[in-house]
């Protein structure tokens, strides 16, 4: 496979990640974590960092536009949930 289809399929399935998360609101980023190890705010600074590597202008506000799919404080009003006990006790407990 050549390297520009490669970026390509890459991208399409980043793309198809995205759609997949704005579809699954409902699935808080404490269960992502705590389920494979990253959460929509990594997703948000590894993207970030990818524009910086290119020499794009951009923050962290925006590249978190960018996968939430609306500005983050919109994004935490309407969906985020308290962390459940459990949640943060799973989470504790992957992360030492």
């Amino acid at each position: 496979m050549d390297k520009q289809t490669q970026t390509e399929l890459e991208a399409a399935a980043f793309r198809a990640l995205l759609a997949h998360l704005d579809k699954r609101k409902d699935v808080q980023n404490i269960d992502l974590m705590n389920l494979a190890g990253f959460c929509r705010n990594c997703l948000s600074k590894w993207y970030l960092a990818a524009a910086e590597e290119r020499g794009l202008e951009m923050d962290y506000d925006q590249a978190r536009e960018r996968v939430y799919g609306m500005p983050y404080e919109e994004w935490k009003v309407k969906y985020q949930q308290e962390a459940t006990p459990e949640q943060k006790a799973a989470f504790e407990k992957s992360h030492k």
